[in-house]
């Protein structure tokens, strides 16, 4: 399988003051049941970082919550390609948090639109 297709370590974002960072100073728009919130920087080593998370509020299982995120890193990694190119041809960095806000437990194909959807957004508000 190629390189362009997995999700390590280096792109996950893990760092409390980037997380902070992009819920206090960030900007966010929706993509229902998905809402996602970044920010934009100067360019450096991991030019894109990003996160996924469930509200205990709506899935009180962590089965539920556990699976979503897993359906959220999949539905990334299949379609982040066009992320990167964007982001490596502009000289920029830029931090991703995919805020799952729907009710009802997703399936595969419909997370997969919202995030291609997601991610054409993100390219175009590089700019």
């Amino acid at each position: 399988m190629p390189s362009t297709y997995t999700y390590n370590k280096p792109e996950k974002l893990k760092s409390r003051k980037k997380l902070n960072e992009i819920f206090t100073k960030g900007k966010s728009f929706p993509v229902f049941p998905v809402k996602v919130f970044y920010v934009i920087g100067e360019a450096n080593e991991h030019s894109v970082k990003t996160g996924v998370g469930v509200s205990t509020r709506n899935f009180k299982k962590a089965v539920d919550r556990n699976r979503i995120k897993r359906l959220l890193r999949e539905c990334y990694r299949l379609n982040k390609t066009t992320l990167h190119e964007a982001v490596s041809k502009k000289q920029k960095s830029i931090s991703v948090f995919f805020l799952y806000v729907g009710k009802e437990l997703p399936d595969f194909e419909m997370l997969t639109g919202k995030m291609k959807t997601a991610l054409t957004k993100l390219e175009q508000n590089l700019d």
